[in-house]
């Protein structure tokens, strides 16, 4: 007897398995099936989330011909005027949550917010969808891991206002309450399944 998936499944093109199982979990809530694409898509240079994942899935949807969502993020820091926003990726690669540390050393002001944009695109689509989502919260002065398996990113640093814990201080489902990304995957699952 072969297995018939009764739903439809969504594809997320992404490398980032973190990510992946984060939006896995969301969407699993709401009944909705998601599996992992390694599309490389385009990722264009912008200071705006929603340009940046809009390029992205007509790339990666030009390249599968698959209904498809990509999301990308940023974090956007009070004190220092939003930087490093949309950036934060190639922030982190270069100097890191440490790197970034330093940079707020003797600022007062540790506001921040986490922001997503997930993307959709289909065949039915005529343009992409965009949905978002934001975490409101602040830097911390160090690090903080938890078990020291959780998180990725800045996840150490960044405490949502809701908790007392880091991002990296939690487990998935934990991370799942407070997290951009599931603000913007539940509002994009809310709208996909109304189709």
């Amino acid at each position: 007897m072969r297995f018939r998936w009764k739903g439809r499944i969504i594809f997320f093109a992404t490398g980032n398995i973190n990510k992946f199982n984060e939006a896995r979990k969301v969407l699993a809530e709401l009944d909705l099936a998601v599996a992992m694409i390694k599309v490389k898509a385009l990722e264009i240079q912008s200071s705006s989330l929603n340009e940046i994942a809009t390029a992205s899935v007509e790339d990666a949807f030009s390249k599968c011909n698959l209904p498809i969502i990509v999301e990308d993020a940023g974090l956007f820091i009070d004190a220092l005027n939003g930087f490093p926003g949309p950036y934060a990726a190639y922030v982190y690669k270069t100097i890191g949550n440490a790197g970034l540390l330093r940079l707020l050393r003797s600022e007062r002001n540790r506001e921040a917010s986490f922001r997503s944009v997930i993307a959709y695109k289909s065949a039915e689509a005529e343009a992409p969808k965009l949905f978002s989502g934001d975490s409101h919260g602040i830097i911390v002065r160090e690090e903080r891991r938890g078990d020291g398996r959780s998180g990725f990113g800045f996840d150490p640093v960044f405490k949502p206002d809701e908790s007392d814990k880091t991002f990296a201080e939690m487990g998935i489902e934990e991370k799942n309450l407070y997290s951009h990304r599931a603000r913007a995957l539940r509002s994009f699952a809310e709208w996909y399944r109304g189709l």
